[in-house]
C-alpha cells in the first residue's frame, strides 16, 4: 500500500495580508497528479487543514475541489483537525463523507477507531489523533479527576492517547499501523509561522510516545523532516513566512508491504511565487539588473537608505508587484537601548517632537519644520505662539 504524507495545509492563510488561495489550490490540487503517477492509495493530512477555526467560503470551496480531485485520481483521504481548525465543524458529516471515500477523524473519544484499509497483504489501520488541546482532552478521554495521578501536559494526553490505538492494535494481530499526529515531537525544528501550542501545559513531546506502530505522519511544523525512518513531519505545502524562504516543500511517499514499513522518499511540490528577501537601498533596488529574476516573487524588501523614502512601497510594487513586506532598517531605524522614558527624561516638548520626526524621517527638522511643529506645540497647550 502507498500513502502520501501531508499536513499544515493552512486553507485561508495569508502572507502579509496578501491571499494566498490561488497558490495554495495550485499546489493542493497537483497532488493528484502525484497520486495518479505513483499508484497512492491514500492520501493523509495531519492536522491545520484550515487556517482558522472558521473557514471563510472561498477556502472551503477550494478544500472541495482539492479533495475531489485527490478522490477521483483514486486515492482515499483521512485527515484530522490541527490546532487551527474546529474539530467539531471540521468532523460535520463525517459519516456519510466516509462513505465517499473522505475520513474525517475529529472525535477525540472514538481516536481508537481506525479506519480500515487493505491491500494485497491484508489490513492496515489508520488511526487519526486530533489535536489534543491537554485540559479539553483530559475530560475527553476520562483522564480527570484522578488526584495527583491525574495526566497533564500535551505528552500526558498524547500518551494516553496511544495507550488507547495500541490496545487496539492489539486485537488486531497482523494488522500494519498508521497514525496521524499534529503535536510538536521532540527533536523537530520549527519556523517562525507556527502558531505556539503550550497553552494548556508543556508543548515538547518525546517521540517514544509514538512507539509500537509502523509509521506516524506528523503534522505542526511546516519544516519537512525525519526523526526516526518511521516519525516524520511533511512539512507546509508552501512557504508561509520569509524565514521559510528557500526552502524545498514536499510530501513523503510512503510505502507499506508484508512486514510493515518498507519505504519512504520525498516527493518535491511546487511553489507557484517563491519567496525572496531583498536588502538594500531603495534606488538599487528599484534599478539593479541582479533582481530582474524575483520581480514575480513575493518580496520582502529591508531598507537601508538613511533617510527613510518617501512613499517606498508604492515604489517597489512597480518593479516587484508582489512585495507584500516592507522594513526600514536606516540609521534612524537604530534604537539606543534606553528606555522610552530615559529617552524622554529632561526634554521640552518641542524637542520631543522633533526627535520624533527624525525618527519616522531619518533626517533632522528644517528651520520651517521646526517652526510649524513649535506653533502646533503652542496651539495645542493654548498659549500664544507669537
Amino acid at each position: 500500500m502507498r500513502l502520501l504524507h501531508t499536513s499544515d495545509w493552512h486553507i485561508g492563510r495569508t502572507l502579509h495580508g496578501t491571499d494566498l488561495l490561488a497558490e495554495q489550490e495550485a499546489v493542493l490540487a497537483g497532488l493528484a497528479s502525484v497520486v495518479a503517477a505513483e499508484s497512492v492509495d491514500l492520501v493523509v493530512v495531519a492536522g491545520d487543514i484550515y487556517d482558522r477555526a472558521v473557514p471563510s467560503a472561498d477556502a472551503t470551496a477550494v478544500l472541495d475541489r482539492v479533495v475531489a480531485r485527490l478522490l477521483a485520481a483514486g486515492a482515499q483521504v483521512v485527515l484530522t483537525p490541527g490546532n487551527h481548525d474546529s474539530a467539531r465543524r471540521l468532523g460535520t458529516f463525517s459519516g456519510l463523507l466516509s462513505a465517499a471515500g473522505l475520513h474525517v477523524r475529529a472525535a477525540t473519544p472514538s481516536l481508537d477507531e481506525p479506519v480500515l484499509l487493505a491491500d494485497e497483504h491484508g489490513e492496515v489501520a489508520v488511526y487519526g489523533i486530533p489535536y489534543l488541546e491537554p485540559e479539553v482532552a483530559r475530560h475527553e478521554l476520562g483522564l480527570a479527576g484522578r488526584g495527583e495521578q491525574a495526566v497533564r501536559g500535551h505528552e500526558g494526553v498524547l500518551t494516553a492517547a496511544m495507550e488507547r490505538i495500541r490496545a487496539d492494535l492489539f486485537l488486531r494481530p497482523g494488522v500494519r499501523s498508521v497514525v496521524l499526529a499534529h503535536a510538536f515531537v521532540g527533536g523537530g525544528v520549527p519556523t517562525d509561522s507556527e502558531r505556539d501550542i503550550c497553552v494548556g501545559g508543556v508543548d515538547l513531546v518525546p517521540a517514544a510516545v509514538f512507539d509500537g506502530v509502523d509509521y506516524v505522519a506528523l503534522g505542526h511544523l511546516h519544516r519537512p523532516q525525519t526523526l526516526t525512518e518511521r516519525l516524520r513531519y511533511s512539512g507546509s505545502p508552501l512557504a508561509y513566512s520569509f524565514g521559510e524562504a528557500g526552502q524545498r516543500k514536499q510530501a513523503w511517499l510512503v510505502e507499506l508491504d508484508a512486514a510493515g514499513l518498507a519505504d519512504v522518499r520525498p516527493v518535491p511540490l511546487p511553489a507557484p511565487r517563491q519567496l525572496s528577501i531583498l536588502t538594500g537601498e531603495l534606488a538599487d533596488l528599484l534599478a539593479a539588473p541582479e533582481h530582474a529574476g524575483v520581480e514575480e516573487h513575493f518580496v520582502s524588501a529591508r531598507l537601508t537608505d538613511t533617510v527613510r523614502p518617501a512613499d517606498p512601497m508604492r515604489q517597489l510594487r512597480e518593479r516587484f508587484p508582489y512585495c507584500v513586506h516592507l522594513e526600514w532598517a536606516g540609521a534612524g531605524a537604530s534604537v539606543d537601548g534606553r528606555s522610552y522614558q530615559e529617552r524622554l527624561r529632561g526634554r521640552s516638548d518641542l524637542q520631543v517632537t522633533e526627535e520624533f520626526v527624525e525618527h519616522v524621517r531619518g533626517a533632522a527638522a528644517g528651520d520651517t519644520e521646526r517652526d510649524l511643529l513649535r506653533r502646533a506645540l503652542a496651539a495645542a497647550a493654548g498659549e500664544d505662539a507669537a
